[in-house]
Order: structure tokens, then C-alpha cells, then sequence
């Protein structure tokens, strides 16, 4: 089965909360934690819009494809809240994470 992954922001310390299209994700069971990244099974994708796609949708034609949002909410250690929105999300292979284009990371 395919995972995918992002890569937590620096300063996040637990606790904090996952998100998955806007869905709250539980830790153990929906996703894991493994060395800074948010494991997840399945394979997510964000979509990348193309000048091309851009115009047809400029004009009122849509093209639709996948387009997970993976978010996370924490508070800083100052006691601040603070949100990370659509992180960039990676395919995980045997050797380890790779971007859209097949790519090592």
C-alpha cells in the first residue's frame, strides 16, 4: 500500500492537532509520527495548477483532480497558537520520501 508524508514545521512540540482536508486525524491510528515527518497511509496529493488550467478555469471551465490539505494546529512554547496550512506533501517509496516528479527529497 502507497504512504505519504509531510514534513512537521521545526518548532512543533506536542501536543498538537492533524488535519486532514480539514478532518481532525488521530495519532496512532490515522497517521504516525516518524522522525519529523506525519506518516500516512494511502496515497495524498496536492494539485499543482498549470498556466493552461489556470486560463480554463479563468474562463469557467473546471478541471478537477486529488487535492489533500494536510494542516497542523500546536502552541508555541510562548503559549502563542499557531497553524501550518498545506504542507507540501511527499510519496514515501522503500528508500524514503520522494516529491511528485519520482524525486528523492
Amino acid at each position: 500500500m502507497p504512504h505519504s508524508a509531510a514534513q512537521l514545521p521545526t518548532d512543533v512540540r506536542s501536543p498538537f492537532d492533524v488535519f486532514l482536508n480539514g478532518v481532525l486525524q488521530r495519532p496512532g491510528e490515522d497517521f504516525q509520527v516518524i522522525d519529523g515527518w506525519l506518516v500516512f497511509e494511502g496515497d495524498l496529493r496536492k494539485d499543482k495548477i498549470s498556466g493552461w488550467r489556470w486560463a480554463l478555469g479563468a474562463w469557467g471551465v473546471g478541471t478537477y483532480r486529488q487535492d489533500d490539505s494536510i494542516d497542523v494546529r500546536w502552541t508555541r512554547a510562548d503559549g502563542s497558537p499557531a497553524v501550518a496550512e498545506r504542507l507540501e506533501i511527499v510519496s514515501l517509496d522503500e528508500e524514503g520520501p520522494t516529491d511528485a516528479a519520482g524525486e528523492a527529497r
